[in-house]
Order: C-alpha cells, then structure tokens, then sequence
C-alpha cells in the first residue's frame, strides 16, 4: 500500500469519524485473558485460552475441549444481591460493561436522563441458568424453581441488567444473529447515537458451557472433534475439520464524536462503516456485506490495512470466506488474520472480541497472530498473519457469519 493510498482515505474517513461514532471505553472478558489489556497481552503472545471442560464432567461427550473463562470469581465483580438473580453471562457481561464505561471516563449520570442506551447480542441467553432451574422443576417441583428464571434465560437480560446496574435509561434493545449479532449490536448502536442519544454501551458476549447448551452445540456438528487444543481449531486448514466453542466476548461504550471529543475522553477509533446481507438458496453473500461496509465508510478495498476473518474452521465455509475476500482484494492481497483460535467462537461475542482486537490493532500498529493453522491450505489465498505483524494500518475490517445465513461487515478507522 502505497502512501498516497494511505493518505487518502485517511482523511476523508477522519471526517466522518469527527461527526460519528467513536469508541472510548472496552470491557473486555475473554478465555485467555481477563480485561482488555491482559486479553490483548496474551493474544499478541499467542496464548490460548483453549483446554479441557471444568465447567462439568465432559467426559462422556465427543468433544471435551472449550475456551473457557478461568479464574472467574464471581463475588470480585458483582454484589451477593446479583449474584441469585444472574446466569454466568450476565455476571461477565456486567463486568465488560463495567470495564469500558470506566475506561472511557464517563459517568451516565451527568447525561440527559434518555441520553444513554443499551443494545447487545445474545445467542443463547442465559443457558446455564435456564438448565438449573428446569432441573429443579423436573425433580422436585415447581415450587423450587426460582422466580429469577422468568427473566434470568432471556436473550435480553444483559441489556436489562446492564441499563438497570448503570442507569441507562435510554433507548435499548437486544439483536440475535449467532456469530454476527456482535457487530449487528453495534449498528443498532451507531443509529441511536444518530438520533441523538449520546452514549451507548454496546457489543456482546455469550456463555453456554453447560450440559444443555452443550447438547446444541454438538448438535450443529460443526464441532472439531480433535482431542488436542493446540490443534483442534485451525481455520484456512487443509486438515480443518470444525471450530471450537468459547464464551466471553466485548462490549464498547460507543459515544458521538464530538461529545467525545468536548470532554476529551479517549478514542480508540470510529466505527465508521456497516452492512449485513443474508445468504440467499446456494449464494453466499458475505463478500456483499464486506463490499457494503467499505461503501458505507467511503473506502475502497485497497485502504483496509487488515482483515479479522470469520475462521469457522470447516473446509466448505473457509474456502467460501477465503474465495470472497480474493474476489475482493485480490489473491493474498491484505493481511487476514483470526485471533479466535486463542478462544474458540464465541457466538455474539466472537465478532465483539474481534472488533475490540482491531481497535488495539490501530492503536498499537501491530496485528495479532492465528494460531494452530501455520499454513493455509491451497484453496485458500490468503496472507494469513501467523506471528503478530508491526504494521501501518488506518482502517480494519472485521466480518462474522450467523448460523442460519447471517452475514455482517464492520470497518474500524484510526482517528
């Protein structure tokens, strides 16, 4: 990339960044590392959070390995009163939150009183949960299910308990849309600040490391059935053969560009561009959805810097991802990386997790490595970074597949 191509878009992104939505605070909870920097530190190490299930006896199941959270302590984060009516997603969703409205230095309670909003992604809700008590309905009764569980499964009880924990009194919502809802919640996000609201807490996270949500997760049979974590997940792969499942992802607090900017809080970039397609009978439109959110940010394929690639890490899915990305940049022609494989996919919080590492990725000009895959296989043209790579890079790109057809494109813009 030349430097006339760099300068080019940079300002004319920088514009739209100026008068958009920018990103000042992220919360982050994720296999390999707790909070945004120690996540960030061990994925640029190559760490990975990948290893056998102790969240319950596995050992029954074809599959015994998971990106799980370790070293969670529930009490650490949350008051007693919580912790009775929450599933262990809304406690790390509650921490996220925490984390990036902290890091982005605002305090809510100083905005209008329906200046600041909720929107995240959920896939399964709260799963864990859910099982707990329909346990107890089935063995003991009715009378010893909580009267927490009319809300605690819901898709949309982070938001709830988020918006109530921090006063966010403004417009909220929940999106579903599996792998791609993270990015989704963002754009819902983006719209609210364009109508007004100030602020917004956004992204997603997602755990179903129970007996029942495992049950649904073998039943896709996407699932890699490798015994070995340093193996089992390895995308772009001659030897592909699935993905693993995680929990954990992001969330942001999204702010208008120049409220932010008024009161001189930090930026880690501006989501300046979105789009989302949905796959049509035997047409994938992925690279339809990456093509839209270049158009919505103004950019041309040539000014994306890096790509945080979806990685299902099954042969079919990975060919079609890899063939959309050279129709649009040309064979090998931008630096594609999946630091997903450190944590397995993580459903709402996979694409979450990568936005959070292409916002770091423009701040610390050095894109993190895929593990586990040292070489993509030959129907696979990609320049896929496999150790962290210093780079020059104003603008990513970040795209994610739903389950059932969902497609969505994000870019990130230096600021």
């Amino acid at each position: 990339m030349t430097t006339a191509t760099l300068d080019r878009p940079a300002r004319r992104a920088a514009t739209g960044a100026t008068t958009g939505s920018v990103v000042t605070g992220i919360g982050v909870t994720a296999p390999n590392g707790l909070g945004t920097e120690a996540w960030w530190a061990a994925t640029l190490r190559g760490e990975s959070g990948i290893r056998p299930l102790t969240r319950f006896d596995a050992s029954r199941y074809p599959v015994r390995i998971a990106g799980e959270i370790p070293g969670f302590v529930d009490e650490d984060h949350l008051p007693s009163l919580l912790l009775s009516q929450t599933d262990r997603v809304t406690r790390l969703s509650l921490t996220a939150a925490k984390e990036a409205l902290d890091a982005s230095g605002s305090d809510p309670a100083t905005l209008p009183g329906y200046g600041a909003g909720v929107v995240t992604a959920s896939s399964a809700g709260g799963f864990e949960f859910g099982q707990r008590e329909l346990q107890a309905l089935w063995s003991k009764g009715g009378q010893y299910v909580s009267a927490y569980q009319s809300f605690a499964w819901f898709y949309a009880v982070n938001t709830g308990q988020i918006s109530i924990r921090h006063q966010l009194r403004g417009s909220s919502g929940v999106v579903v849309a599996e792998q791609a809802g993270g990015l989704d919640a963002l754009a819902h996000a983006r719209r609210q600040i364009r109508k007004g609201a100030r602020l917004m807490v956004t992204g997603g996270v997602d755990s179903a490391l129970c007996p029942w949500g495992w049950a649904a997760h073998l039943a896709t049979g996407h699932l890699s059935t490798t015994a070995d974590p340093a193996r089992a997940y390895r995308p772009f792969d001659a030897r592909a053969d699935g993905h693993v499942v995680g929990e954990g992802g992001a969330l942001f607090v999204l702010e208008n560009a120049t409220a932010a900017r008024e009161r001189d809080a930090p930026v880690y970039g501006a989501f300046t561009g979105y789009a989302a397609t949905f796959d049509g009978p035997g047409t994938p439109r992925l690279a339809d959805a990456a093509r839209l959110a270049l158009t919505d940010a103004g950019l041309d394929a040539a000014d994306i810097g890096v790509v945080f690639a979806d990685a299902a890490g099954t042969r079919t899915a990975d060919r079609a991802e890899a063939q959309a990305l050279a129709a649009l940049f040309g064979p090998r022609g931008v630096p594609v990386t999946a630091p997903k494989t450190m944590t397995g996919r993580l459903l709402a919080g996979g694409a979450t997790l990568d936005t959070a590492a292409a916002l770091l990725t423009l701040r610390d000009q050095i894109i993190p490595p895929t593990t586990a895959t040292t070489r993509p296989a030959a129907d696979c043209p990609l320049d896929l970074v496999t150790t962290p790579r210093e780079t020059r890079v104003r603008h990513a790109l970040v795209l994610a597949r739903g389950r059932g057809g969902f497609n969505s494109a994000a870019v990130l813009s230096a600021v």
